[in-house]
């Protein structure tokens, strides 16, 4: 397995943008071990030949993602109000997240829209397979917390719509 250092920067971007942790690919002649928040290290190393001391694996810093300043701790955080009727529709899967069913066309919901239930509300795409993904509810599309052809987590929160 060749990997060169665009490639290298590509993956470490995109480890970034998931919630996984920890990443390793092995080969025969390569291991290359990806690792976020918990040891905020890359290494790379060739296996050590019969008889040869083991060479030092080189270590790279991965930029952790950019998290917001955390409120002085004398400062008491008033709790979030919740919102008995806004509900979020979460991605059932890991994949890309989609607004529409073509790029040239118009988007399936827009904010402020109604839905009704078995509506299609995106597409998530996964190992080249489209999935629509319908509503489970019927109400009214308050916020789009992801944007166009992002990657998205199971689970991770898609949109908010307000139920009535």
């Amino acid at each position: 397995m060749d990997l060169n250092v665009s490639e290298l920067r590509e993956l470490v971007a995109a480890l970034n943008q998931t919630d996984i942790s920890e990443l390793i690919l092995k080969s025969a002649d390569f291991e290359l071990t990806l690792r976020k928040p918990g040891a905020m290290t890359v290494m790379a190393s060739a296996p050590p030949e019969v008889g040869a001391p083991a060479p030092a694996a080189p270590s790279v810093p991965v930029a952790p993602s950019a998290a917001p300043p955390a409120a002085p701790a004398s400062a008491p955080v008033p709790p979030p109000t919740v919102d008995p009727n806004l509900v979020e529709i979460t991605s059932p899967m890991v994949g890309t997240f989609y607004r529409s069913p073509a790029p040239d066309e118009p988007a399936f919901v827009e904010q402020g829209d109604r839905i009704k239930t078995g509506q299609t509300v995106c597409i998530i795409e996964a190992m080249k397979l489209m999935n629509e993904l319908e509503a489970e509810l019927s109400g009214e599309i308050v916020e789009i917390l992801v944007e166009n052809a992002q990657p998205v987590e199971f689970g991770q929160p898609l949109m908010k719509v307000r139920t009535s």
